[in-house]
């Protein structure tokens, strides 16, 4: 991702979290809390103070010039070389006209890539303008509802990403052998960072997608979905395309070039067979074969249990060897975390339950439910894609090792929650909000299925979210509002809090003199919230409903216990203290 956000003791983006550790010379903990209170505290005015540009709303808005149009597919053609950095292909772009006004037509291309030309219906050329890394196309006037193509072809010097998969660009490097090996990463950037597109989440080829690649024929080039074809060139190349059936979006469409070898499996999920292929470079396959199945089959059991089944049956599911981390690709997620559990050799949450299974394995293929079957319209509402995807987690390690183990790989996570600024970012400006959307979305999803406290109901919702929302755009306020008519309790107020503002809700209460009476309300936090705590312990429970007005419950002996803060603390992502009035 090209947005990082920055705090002591670690580094957090959207779609993948980066770890790093500071070296701090001098460990007093004041020094170090007077340190991250001025980070924040910057990082919040730099925010608050944040000017956009008319190329931010270009980029991150639906303009008129893209509303008329809707994507029903991409084919998409890609000629890499590698010892130039530099590439040539095209795209045929095939999309519904929808409105009888149609203004020209923004094509999305990013800088140093140029468009050479612009075909409609493969017989008229087009003239077009260019403003940054818009390009507005002059078409015929056409019939609403009708089907229409442009095929745009460009060539360039595409950007470098520096830093992969946290900033975009092509990667264009060598195996360990020394081989060259070729991807991209893009998203938060976006995919026309890399090929021309309408490059807006809300947007994605209803039809489908294909990638041809034309590659060194000594080279093996995987990319979405399945293979179409692969064919010999008499110069050198080979062409390979591959293909998606299902709607995908624009920064989920990769290449993948190297010296790649494969293995199949067939697994029987929850909608009958489903092919899983791993594509690994050739060094690494003995390696794979040992390691990987077993982390795919507990994830796939895991997530069909807690989430429905496999959003993409119909594309298969795949794992690709890459050099950088991991990515959600769609059907072809990239896995780089070195065959071995944890991210990358480290437990997140440091009590343990993150050193027994692979992270990326798990977060990247929980991408395939949220980020790729449900993508959020825009940008801002990311934590749709990782609020759950770090949940996902969660559920994985209470599937695997029970509920015990998931409260605590839950609460272990928090410690790396900063409250820098908001997680929902702003509407049509291409921005992204906090890095809490991991750590404090998923926070916030456990606090609301302990508040549920039926987690037979809570899995329905999980389920229907999946199936309600099954391959189609959304905003957070449709999953917020889902949450609440099934959950049979309106928690708007409580989705305001974590994901609109930095406070974290304080639970204040006491107790009458003879202790049978319990005083509670809610401070600091927003007008209205309404978060109902249900406190359990082996032999007794109690459900309380605070709100911002003090308000009381009648209590016996063994529920007067459950109210300890540390305990409270743990199941929700709350501070809580008990007053002295």
């Amino acid at each position: 991702m090209k947005l990082l956000h920055f705090f002591i003791g670690a580094v957090v983006t959207a779609s993948l979290p980066m770890i790093v550790f500071a070296q701090a010379t001098q460990p007093n903990a004041d020094s170090v809390r007077a340190r991250r209170a001025r980070m924040l505290q910057e990082q919040r005015e730099a925010y608050e103070h944040r000017v956009f540009t008319h190329a931010d709303t270009l980029r991150g808005s639906i303009t008129p010039e893209r509303a008329w149009w809707d994507v029903q597919r991409y084919d998409i053609t890609i000629k890499p070389d590698f010892d130039k950095k530099y590439t040539a292909g095209d795209n045929l772009i095939t999309y519904k006209v929808m409105s009888e006004k149609q203004p020209a037509m923004q094509i999305d291309l990013q800088e140093p890539l140029l468009i050479d030309s612009i075909v409609y219906n493969e017989k008229e050329k087009l003239s077009f303008t260019k403003e940054g890394n818009a390009w507005h196309v002059k078409t015929p006037h056409q019939k609403a509802g009708s089907i229409n193509k442009v095929d745009v072809f460009f060539h360039g010097y595409p950007q470098t990403a520096k830093l992969p998969p946290w900033d975009g660009g092509w990667t264009f490097t060598r195996d360990s052998l020394g081989r060259p090996w070729m991807t991209v990463c893009c998203q938060g950037l976006g995919a026309s960072v890399w090929y021309p597109c309408k490059d807006h989440q809300s947007d994605e080829p209803d039809k489908g997608a294909s990638l041809t690649m034309i590659a060194p024929d000594t080279l093996v080039a995987v990319a979405n979905g399945r293979l179409q074809f692969r064919k010999e060139n008499s110069d050198g190349t080979a062409t390979t395309k591959w293909a998606v059936v299902n709607p995908i979006s624009n920064y989920c469409i990769i290449p993948y070039i190297g010296k790649y070898v494969n293995f199949h499996e067939d697994f029987n999920g929850l909608k009958g067979h489903l092919d899983l292929d791993y594509w690994v470079l050739d060094y690494n396959l003995q390696k794979a074969k040992n390691y990987l199945p077993e982390q795919v089959h507990n994830m796939l059991h895991s997530m069909e249990y807690w989430y429905g089944p496999y959003p993409f049956y119909e594309d298969s599911y795949k794992l690709v060897d890459v050099q950088h981390t991991g990515m959600e690709h769609q059907s072809a997620v990239a896995y780089g975390n070195h065959y071995a559990f944890g991210y990358r050799g480290r437990d997140l949450s440091g009590t343990g339950w993150g050193s027994k299974w692979d992270f990326i394995v798990v977060h990247e293929s929980g991408h395939e439910w949220f980020g790729n079957s449900i993508t959020t319209k825009d940008l801002a509402d990311m934590w749709v894609h990782e609020g759950f995807t770090n949940y996902s987690e969660t559920l994985f390690v209470e599937y695997m090792w029970g509920k015990d183990a998931g409260n605590a790989y839950n609460f272990g996570i928090r410690k790396n929650i900063v409250n820098d600024r908001p997680i929902i970012a702003r509407y049509g400006v291409n921005e992204e909000g906090s890095g809490d959307m991991y750590y404090k979305g998923s926070n916030m999803l456990h606090a609301i299925r302990h508040s549920i406290n039926d987690d037979s109901l809570f899995r329905k919702i999980w389920h229907g979210l999946a199936s309600t929302f099954y391959h189609q755009t959304v905003t957070s306020a449709q999953i917020e509002h889902y949450i609440s008519k099934h959950a049979g309790f309106d928690y708007s107020k409580v989705f305001d809090q974590y994901l609109r503002t930095t406070q974290i809700p304080e639970l204040e209460y006491y107790f009458s003199t003879d202790k049978k009476e319990v005083y509670y309300r809610w401070t600091n936090c927003v007008t209205g919230f309404n978060l109902p705590l249900a406190l359990n312990s082996k032999d007794t429970g109690i459900k309380i409903y605070p709100a911002t007005t003090w308000k009381h419950t009648t209590l016996n002996e063994k529920q007067t216990a459950l109210f300890n803060p540390k305990d409270i603390e743990y199941m929700y992502y709350i501070s809580v203290k008990e007053s002295k009035e």
